[in-house]
């Protein structure tokens, strides 16, 4: 951290229950040439990896749907979502997450992922960067039925669907969830799937 138009960063814990939330004060030199005080909320839940799971022979793709309560309170009528298959690093790296991720969400047992892209999920209050990848799967890959870890109170529907069944989806503003959109982006411009 290097930059000389911020000063003073000062945090307060507002809360540890789930992940970090912080009060983060600081200065900051305006284009002016003023120093301004600011104040931010910064919520700290770590990075994350997801994966978009493709079969080129088949010409599908492979998806969850699950229960997101945020969405829900936001306006998401039944609060589901249908996404990538996703989940924090914790203290995995990027790859090994996303190969265990898609394990436990989907069934499939994956050995080698392809990165395309990182980002911030959203940057104006949250740390978290997403590690986003592609992987390629075929049938004899499933290893168990997915869903998520009953640990973990995951109750998630595996979808198995046409490649052009979720672009439909994708352009009827019936999948809403970022990291999806980036992934089946990437797929159409890069013509992963024809």
């Amino acid at each position: 951290m290097s930059n000389p138009q911020v000063k003073n960063i000062k945090h307060t814990l507002l809360s540890d229950n789930y992940y970090i939330l912080n009060k983060v004060t600081f200065g900051y030199l305006m284009k002016s040439g003023e120093w301004v005080n600011q104040m931010r909320e910064v919520y700290d839940r770590g990075d994350g990896a997801g994966i978009l799971l493709y079969n080129k022979k088949k010409q599908t793709v492979i998806l969850t749907k699950q229960f997101r309560m945020p969405t829900y309170l936001n306006g998401n009528d039944d609060g589901m979502l249908v996404e990538i298959a996703a989940g924090m690093l914790d203290k995995d790296n990027a790859e090994d997450c996303v190969i265990r991720e898609t394990e436990e969400e989907t069934g499939y047992r994956l050995e080698s992922v392809k990165k395309v892209y990182e980002g911030y999920s959203s940057p104006g209050v949250m740390t978290e960067k997403m590690h986003f990848f592609i992987g390629e799967y075929t049938d004899d890959m499933k290893v168990n039925e997915g869903g998520g870890l009953d640990s973990e109170h995951e109750d998630i529907e595996v979808l198995e669907m046409p490649f052009k069944h979720a672009v439909n989806l994708l352009n009827n503003g019936k999948i809403v969830d970022t990291r999806t959109i980036v992934l089946l982006q990437y797929a159409i411009i890069h013509k992963l799937l024809e």
